[in-house]
């Protein structure tokens, strides 16, 4: 019974007495699909193209925006996920309201940081040709993977980060 309810409550065709034989539900759908799979072309073709589109972040910007508007549906209810929003164990936990951070303390920082400088000492001499390797690979458009793989042996994940920004820029958000 309860796997019925959520196949209603997921799907919807439920309602419809027979949807697996060409009913106007699954051809209502096809069309509903395809209407807003062109619209969208169109409004890609309309910015100059999937290049004028992603010069202008109108991607991105769609992305985030349908982020936005499912993450509010979900948690105002209006977007029905089954045991997320709905048809959850009422005997289970309940959701936390406040999530509460875990910070390191001093002594774990200190730690850590202390770890790095070790490391650092210990590939002093063999870091500098990785980062160059590695910033050489990005340049002459390489399998960067293959190469990351040796670097964070002998390079910290600050390092590395550092030379790629040297070379590929920084990522900034417009908004």
């Amino acid at each position: 019974m309860a796997i019925q309810m959520i196949i209603n409550k997921e799907w919807g065709l439920g309602k419809n007495e027979n949807p697996n034989q060409g009913s106007f539900a699954i051809e209502e759908l096809t069309d509903l699909v395809e209407e807003a799979v062109l619209k969208e072309f169109e409004a890609i073709s309309s910015r100059g193209g999937v290049l004028g589109a992603m010069e202008t972040g109108y991607q991105r910007g769609q992305i985030q925006e349908q982020s936005l508007t499912y993450e509010h549906r979900k948690h105002d209810g209006s977007y029905p996920i089954v045991g997320v929003n709905t048809f959850r164990n009422p005997h289970g936990e309940a959701a936390p309201q406040k999530l509460e951070l875990i910070r390191s303390t001093e002594e774990e920082k200190k730690s850590q940081l202390k770890r790095l400088r070790e490391f650092q000492r210990k590939h002093a001499k063999d870091f500098p040709a990785m980062l160059e390797r590695l910033r050489q690979a990005v340049i002459r458009d390489e399998n960067v993977f293959a190469v990351l793989m040796e670097a964070v042996r002998v390079c910290s994940l600050g390092q590395i980060t550092h030379a790629l920004f040297e070379v590929g820029g920084q990522y900034r958000r417009s908004m």
